[in-house]
């Protein structure tokens, strides 16, 4: 019997123990409760939907008010712009024609030909009373040429392979022809789109050019024309501002 009762000391001696226990995890499970709630309802999420979704339906109706105002406010100024438009198409095609004239676009078309080349004489055998430079294309002549053409209403024009413009500097030094930075030998072709009647005849009426077509029956210079059914020019690539100017007295 005294170990019977030593047994029952030690299992009432457990409950002291426990009941401490117990309340400390409660307390934790509360603690951990009201964390997660943030100090609130854990179903006021529930409870207050119909009036978030009403709260969203309110913003949705403002917002597209907004854009609805938005819209015609946009429609009214583009109405307002219209004959700004306008003006802004007719700038634009009076661009286009100083582009062309400029010549800062490629342009294809009927064009006329000329070539002019050097004799063939033999410098040693030349006529009596001519010498080496009545044999050779001067620059003055091919100058004599592109001037005649552009008389004729060339609308662009080409020397060798390079597109040229009225303002364009024809340079010779000796039989070699010097254009925008790139030396050239005859022969010289100076090719124009336009009116291939027109630059013909304006190629006929020149005085300078008749006085070159003497030299071409008395020492055998080199003159060609010829139309070309479609002619394709690239865009000028020079610099069209003038580096210098001068007034006419």
């Amino acid at each position: 019997m005294p170990g019977q009762h030593a047994s029952e000391r030690k299992r009432r001696s457990l409950w002291p123990w426990l009941v401490p226990l117990a309340a400390l995890l409660a307390g934790v499970l509360f603690s951990s409760s009201i964390r997660a709630s943030q100090g609130a309802d854990l179903r006021s999420t529930v409870t207050g939907l119909p009036d978030l979704i009403r709260e969203g339906a309110n913003r949705n109706r403002t917002v597209a008010q907004q854009v609805d105002a938005l819209r015609a406010e946009v429609e009214a100024l583009t109405r307002a712009a219209a004959p700004g438009s306008d003006a802004v198409k007719e700038l634009k095609a009076r661009g286009d024609v100083i582009a062309l004239a400029a010549g800062r676009v490629p342009v294809k078309g009927p064009a006329v030909r000329v070539t002019l080349r050097d004799s063939t004489l033999d410098p040693g055998n030349l006529p009596p009373g001519r010498s080496l430079d009545d044999i050779i294309v001067h620059q003055q002549d091919v100058q004599a040429v592109v001037n005649a053409l552009w008389l004729g209403g060339a609308e662009a024009m080409l020397l060798q392979d390079q597109r040229v413009i009225s303002t364009s500097a024809v340079r010779c030094v000796g039989n070699t022809l010097i254009l925008q930075g790139r030396v050239y030998s005859p022969p010289y072709v100076i090719t124009a789109i336009g009116d291939q009647d027109a630059l013909t005849a304006a190629l006929d009426r020149d005085p300078v050019i008749a006085i070159y077509q003497e030299y071409v029956q008395a020492v055998g210079l080199g003159y060609e024309v010829a139309r070309v059914g479609e002619a394709s020019f690239p865009a000028y690539s020079g610099s069209i501002v003038p580096a210098h100017a001068r007034v006419p007295l």
